[in-house]
């Protein structure tokens, strides 16, 4: 096997996340709901696949009105999940296994159940009452204009105090005041709860709306985005980083800790908003989501542009990760415009992500191709689906059941999920894909283990070659003296190109079939419609 010296591996730079909805990766005690001791048996699949950390949307107590990111308790385990016993299990047997644990944070929101918002909302004189935004009516109207994410108007009437109370979510979802220093500190504690437990870092649920405006300025009317709302005062405030750079120096006092940013945006996405909460990759945080690739249509040039913006946004003693889908967004095999050769697209999609210069992060289904199921109006779980259905039926398409077999409940569970599971778990599942060598599962497994074998996937340079000009992409990778190219065709037709540099190439790994041997001596090779293919400089 090929194999270089590796002696300055960084786990969440070098290595693969996975990111896991727990209520619907696996269910242990046969009650329809993922859970911790679900994680915890699947421990060895996901080191088979060579994961290196797992991401865990969310697992507080919670009533669940935003399933999990409404925390009424950030010290305990949401019973449906298990208990802070079945936490400690988890963190310590995927430690033996060489797994890191992230677990996500909430930092701009409670629930309206939380302990804190109970008191500040009791009187208008509670000792917490700053710990939230609380205003007073405007002339007879809610303080400002301020739409929450979701379409409402942001500001809640509290009949106790005749007052109203910032919700960026919904309204059960109270924003704190992070302008409140007594706050900070309380929020911090809970932080450090889980670092002294052993935690491996968090996921920072859009951090990048924790400070509002000041003197709460309208915000501008603009008719070409959601809501008709520009949320320029809402959220993005410089302050933020602020806060962020105390929560580094909290972090750092712990060994080998991670922060990982979502930078809430609109479409197309703002790489240089992301890349701005990296800071000088000491004084931020460590990685920070762009979403611009995951908002764009299956275009070579586009998605190289993206990369280009990217990689550029971020400064040279910063980190890139990518991303290709989440638990809020469609699933990245669903979102070609034409729903032709998915297959075959989901392999080119999984080559980028994991060539790319960057971490990747695997969204958990994304391993066998799993789809956004549709979900009938009954069974809709998301309030979002509820509200805007038909011409939005919510987030649960992306949450469905994992399929790992073709057994009723694609072996998720014995009984009837939270969730439907998706009509094709029969044919999809990882079953069936282990045993296929040609199927997107084993293309995952033998990519993974391709970045643990050549540094210059994890660790190098990203050169371009062809910028997805007639829908090819190439681009190299380069550590040390070791150079592999990526060569992706994004089209349905045949191509013919010239590799750059002198010399022969062979083709280390390819997501055609059957290929011919092309390792012609001027470098002209001939890629096949919707082919992903890794080339390595010939050795005689």
């Amino acid at each position: 096997m090929h194999q270089k010296k590796n002696d300055d591996w960084i786990w969440w730079k070098h290595g693969v996340i996975y990111h896991i909805y727990p209520r619907s990766f696996y269910d242990s005690n046969d009650d329809g709901i993922g859970d911790i001791n679900g994680i915890i048996c699947k421990l060895d699949y996901l080191k088979q696949l060579g994961v290196d950390a797992i991401w865990l949307s969310p697992i507080y107590k919670s009533p669940n009105i935003d399933f999990g990111y409404d925390v009424s308790d950030y010290r305990a385990i949401n019973p449906e999940y298990g208990n802070l016993d079945d936490f400690k299990n988890l963190l310590e047997i995927a430690h033996s296994k060489n797994i890191k644990i992230i677990m996500d944070m909430i930092m701009n929101h409670t629930s309206n159940q939380h302990p804190w918002f109970i008191e500040s909302s009791s009187s208008s004189d509670n000792p917490k009452r700053d710990w939230y935004i609380w205003k007073s009516d405007n002339k007879g109207k809610v303080p400002n204009n301020w739409k929450s994410s979701f379409g409402y108007s942001a500001w809640q009437f509290d009949d106790n105090t005749k007052e109203y109370y910032l919700h960026s979510f919904f309204k059960e979802q109270p924003d704190l005041n992070w302008r409140n220093k007594e706050m900070l500190k309380a929020f911090f504690e809970e932080i450090k709860f889980w670092l002294e437990m052993g935690v491996d870092g968090f996921r920072l649920d859009v951090i990048n709306m924790i400070i509002k405006d000041k003197k709460y300025r309208n915000n501008p009317l603009n008719i070409n985005i959601p809501f008709l709302q520009e949320h320029k005062y809402s959220r993005n405030r410089p302050k933020s980083h602020q806060i962020v750079k105390k929560l580094r120096k909290l972090i750092d006092k712990y060994n080998d800790k991670v922060l990982i940013g979502e930078i809430y945006v609109m479409p197309p996405g703002n790489a240089e908003l992301s890349a701005s909460y990296l800071s000088d990759g000491e004084n931020g945080i460590h990685l920070a989501f762009d979403f611009s690739m995951i908002f764009q249509k299956w275009n070579a040039g586009n998605i190289y542009k993206c990369i280009k913006k990217w990689n550029a946004s971020v400064s040279k003693d910063g980190w890139l990760c990518n991303v290709l889908s989440n638990h809020d967004l469609k699933r990245s095999i669903n979102r070609t415009f034409i729903r032709l050769h998915q297959v075959e697209k989901a392999k080119i999609e999984a080559v980028l992500l994991l060539t790319l210069k960057g971490t990747p992060f695997v969204y958990y289904g994304e391993e066998i191709g799993m789809k956004n199921a549709k979900i009938p109006y009954q069974y809709i779980k998301d309030p979002l689906g509820k509200r805007f259905w038909p011409l939005y039926n919510g987030r649960d398409g992306a949450r469905t059941p994992m399929q790992w077999n073709a057994d009723v409940f694609a072996g998720f569970s014995s009984v009837v999920p939270w969730l439907p599971v998706n009509k094709d778990y029969n044919e999809t599942n990882v079953f069936n894909q282990a045993k296929d060598p040609h199927s997107i599962f084993n293309l995952y497994n033998r990519l993974i283990q391709l970045r643990k074998e050549y540094p210059s996937l994890s660790k190098g340079d990203f050169i371009p070659v062809k910028k997805g000009k007639e829908g090819i992409l190439v681009y190299s990778r380069t550590y040390e003296d070791e150079t592999l190219t990526i060569v992706l065709n994004f089209t349905s037709r045949k191509k013919k190109l010239s590799l750059k540099g002198k010399g022969r190439y062979e083709i280390l790994f390819s997501t055609n079939n059957i290929f011919e041997d092309d390792n012609s001596a001027n470098n002209e090779i001939v890629i096949y419609p919707f082919e992903a293919r890794i080339y390595k400089p010939y050795h005689i």
